[in-house]
């Protein structure tokens, strides 16, 4: 009996034994995926930069003249002399709209360019996109959220672009909201949605951590910050109506109710 009870510790022993040791290719392997890891990113961020400054440069230096350009003295470039440029030019030019002057500049321009057949469209259109995005009141892309899209049970992330208004707003009974879904990896693109407040659901995280989640088509994946109370609830439900919506194309109509 005393043998029978040693028996399976000799074997527990043997399972507990020390871990092999890995070889070099697969040590060589590891170091080289992490050297990735660690210098793609940051040699991205400083190309994507590097890239995007050259470029601002190019485009000042063909609309200054050499006489007041800094780089004709000197036998090297000066990379982000145009960023330079652009920013002391905008400060310079919203300090003169502030005026009176500036004020009265900018409504006569605003007046020609409103008489323009094809030029206000699109003149107006960029104009209220800057405002609405640069305004202090404006919700615009601040605010990550859930819906239930394309269909339900099938959740995508959107970004709340406002409240809805005029005549969409009055068509619809419940109260709607301006949402963006964007499309992956390219979220300049996407789809415009108004959808009901009620079937919203607010994200907690961050719109700079939802970007990168739909940038990297979910590789990346912020934590849940909330306390651990609320993350051990579900809030949702993926559930579908698949009878309801069969009876709406069936009869036609818009009232989610099902027969009795």
């Amino acid at each position: 009996m005393v043998q029978d009870k040693k028996t399976p510790s000799k074997s527990g022993g043997a399972k507990s034994g020390p871990v092999p040791k890995r070889g070099i290719g697969a040590r060589l392997r590891g170091y080289f995926l992490a050297g990735v890891l660690v210098t793609v990113p940051i040699s991205l961020t400083f190309y994507l930069v590097w890239v995007f400054t050259k470029f601002v440069d190019r485009w000042v230096a063909s609309l200054v003249p050499d006489f007041y350009n800094p780089e004709a003295d000197v036998p090297f470039g000066l990379p982000g002399v145009g960023l330079i440029v652009v920013a002391v030019v905008m400060i310079l030019i919203g300090a003169m709209t502030a005026g009176f002057v500036g004020r009265f500049y900018h409504r006569v321009v605003d007046n020609l360019l409103a008489r323009l057949p094809v030029v206000r469209g699109v003149h107006s259109a960029i104009k209220q996109i800057l405002q609405t995005v640069f305004s202090k009141k404006s919700n615009a892309f601040r605010e990550a959220v859930l819906v239930e899209y394309p269909r339900r049970g099938i959740w995508a992330i959107a970004f709340i672009t406002g409240k809805t208004e005029g005549e969409v707003q009055n068509l619809t009974v419940e109260e709607c909201i301006n949402i963006f879904i964007p499309t992956t990896p390219n979220p300049t693109s996407g789809f415009l949605l108004f959808v009901p407040k009620k079937d919203l659901v607010a994200l907690d995280m961050p719109v700079e951590e939802a970007i990168k989640m739909v940038i990297s088509g979910g590789i990346v994946t912020p934590p849940d910050r909330r306390p651990l109370e609320e993350q051990k609830i579900p809030k949702i439900s993926a559930t579908t109506y698949e009878d309801i919506e069969l009876l709406r194309e069936k009869e036609g109509t818009p009232v989610l109710v099902a027969k009795k």
